[in-house]
């Protein structure tokens, strides 16, 4: 049976249905878990409007009575609210915090208990007004400081003697790119729990993986699916939180600019092993983490003057040199093995670069060990040598020994340059 004309064509549904099998989990969770965060503003919304009933319920403003003055309290609750409410969405830079919020607002309503007992209104009025101006202005200050004290830097107030106080749940996010997440190697790095705190796939990212996986090209396809199932794996795992981020950057047209400038926003690090991506963000002072400088970090150390045993792969650049690698990649170049193909030696480490590709360890063959085993190679290829020499025959059956070459030694005349005498 004859392959399709467009593969990729078949199998874009399939990677559409992989793409939102990631985000719907994710959006779920992130519902429950803002459930489970928030639980104790709905407590305090609840006391709140409880409050206000059962205020104006027992003070009868306004020459209410009963169930009516029940009702305006819970219509001032509403009122409080939807302020709440329209106030969340404000930038405000001026409040550090719930409790410097919450002071503000009661030392407001005390301004207007002052004024409100200079009034010739009756004393349930007057009193109605001091209790509304203590529960509502304490109630947004504590709400609305709480909410935007989070965005303020208060980690780098300078405190007295260098004390420096780590804040709980203050980690930054980190946000992924579409480049580790083909990788694959930060679900490794995950597993491992060296990278905590919260990650972040931006949708714009996610839809850029989706494309790859939805590419003509095979490879491509068969990279952006690759990056699908790590983020799915990663889904999977204990303790780690994948949160798909729904902000979409204007102004910006590729994917890196937005990324980086969310990163900006949001005060976030940006994980990839995309070097060019790393090299414009650190110059923005972004905070990146790239895994090929971890990997590049976690390869054991070697010093010059240690010795290894490596197993020759190939021919060097220079004439006489042979290249090795070790376990985790990192290329070995060895002087003087350029012979000993395919065979194990010991060498000595000469000296070690690293360069923006990694790291390169060059050596040379260490002669104490090498030897006795140079030796029976040479011995061994001696004896090869002389049993494939064919000998010259004379037709009857005997050898015939053949005349050693005669040299001419030149006299000592021929290279001082005298004639004869």
């Amino acid at each position: 049976m004859s392959e399709p004309a467009f593969p990729f064509q078949v199998n874009s549904q399939a990677n559409s249905n992989v793409a939102a099998s990631v985000v719907a989990p994710t959006v779920g969770i992130q519902a429950s878990r803002g459930l489970d965060q928030h639980w104790d503003f709905w407590v305090a919304r609840l006391a709140l409007v409880g409050a206000s009933v059962v205020l104006c319920y027992s003070l009868s403003p306004f020459g209410f009575h009963g169930l009516p003055a029940a009702g305006l309290g819970f219509l001032v609750a509403m009122v409080i609210l939807l302020a709440e409410l329209r106030l969340r969405r404000a930038e405000i830079s001026g409040l550090m915090g719930g409790t410097v919020g919450a002071v503000l607002g009661l030392l407001s309503a005390l301004l207007i208990t002052l004024v409100v007992s200079r009034t010739s209104e009756p004393e349930p009025t007057k009193s109605f007004f001091e209790f509304t101006s203590l529960f509502a202005l304490g109630y947004l200050g504590l709400v609305v400081g709480s909410r935007k004290g989070s965005h303020l830097p208060i980690r780098n107030i300078p405190l007295p003697g260098s004390v420096e106080i780590p804040l709980a749940g203050q980690s930054p996010m980190k946000l992924l790119d579409t480049s580790v997440l083909i990788d694959g190697r930060i679900a490794d790095v995950c597993e491992t729990h060296f990278l905590d705190g919260t990650l972040g796939v931006p949708r714009f990212v996610l839809h850029e993986l989706q494309l790859v996986a939805d590419s003509a090209d095979a490879l491509k396809r068969q990279r952006g699916r690759r990056g699908l199932e790590v983020l799915q794996r990663m889904q999977k795992m204990r303790g780690l939180e994948i949160r798909v981020l729904e902000e979409d950057i204007s102004g910006c047209s590729g994917v890196d600019q937005r990324l980086m400038e969310l990163a900006r926003r949001t005060s976030s690090k940006i994980v990839t092993t995309d070097y060019n991506l790393n090299k414009v963000a650190r110059v923005q002072g972004i905070s990146v983490l790239n895994v090929n400088e971890l990997a590049n970090a976690m390869k054991p150390a070697v010093l010059p003057g240690e010795s290894m045993r490596v197993l020759i792969l190939r021919e060097g650049k220079e004439l006489t040199q042979g290249v090795a690698y070790l376990d985790d990649g990192t290329m070995v170049v060895v002087d003087g093995a350029r012979r000993l193909i395919n065979r194990t030696v010991d060498i000595l480490v000469t000296s070690v670069h690293q360069t923006p590709a990694g790291k390169m360890i060059f050596g040379r063959l260490d002669e104490r060990a090498e030897a006795p085993a140079t030796r029976s190679a040479v011995a061994a290829a001696s004896s090869s040598y002389d049993s494939s020499t064919p000998a010259t025959g004379t037709g009857n059956g005997h050898d015939r020994q053949e005349p050693a070459p005669r040299f001419d030694v030149p006299s000592r005349n021929q290279f001082t340059g005298n004639e004869p005498t």
